[in-house]
């Protein structure tokens, strides 16, 4: 790997959809939803967190665990957004553009994980 982790358009996004939930969470609904509002920060800053941690390790293998742990947090955040909407913390067109991102970057990192499965030799 020759490039930095800040240069991965997923860790890009990844930024993007934590400056979305951050925002998401000012809304007053999650006023005393300490424990939910804490568990979602920790989930999407766990998504780039682990992008970066993996890609300092300069090796695939090491770098596709953490690509994989980052996958499931992104899972974890559309989990609660969902359990956010169904729980009337949010109307849904207020969790939309997170809900979307999160899919967007699961998928660019199953993409990344392919790609770099392709690359390690046995």
């Amino acid at each position: 790997m020759t490039k930095s982790f800040e240069e991965f358009e997923v860790y890009q996004k990844g930024i993007q959809l934590a400056k979305l939930i951050f925002k998401l969470l000012e809304n007053k609904y999650f006023e005393k939803e300490f424990g939910f509002k804490d568990q979602i920060k920790r989930a999407v800053i766990s998504i780039t967190n682990n992008i970066a941690e993996g890609s300092e390790y300069n090796n695939n293998k090491q770098l596709i665990r953490y690509l994989k742990i980052s996958k499931g947090s992104c899972a974890e955040v559309r989990s609660m957004l969902i359990v956010s909407r169904e729980l009337g913390f949010c109307a849904p067109m207020e969790i939309e553009e997170s809900y979307k991102t999160s899919i967007e970057i699961s998928q660019n990192l199953s993409n990344f994980i392919k790609y770099l499965n392709t690359k390690i030799k046995d």
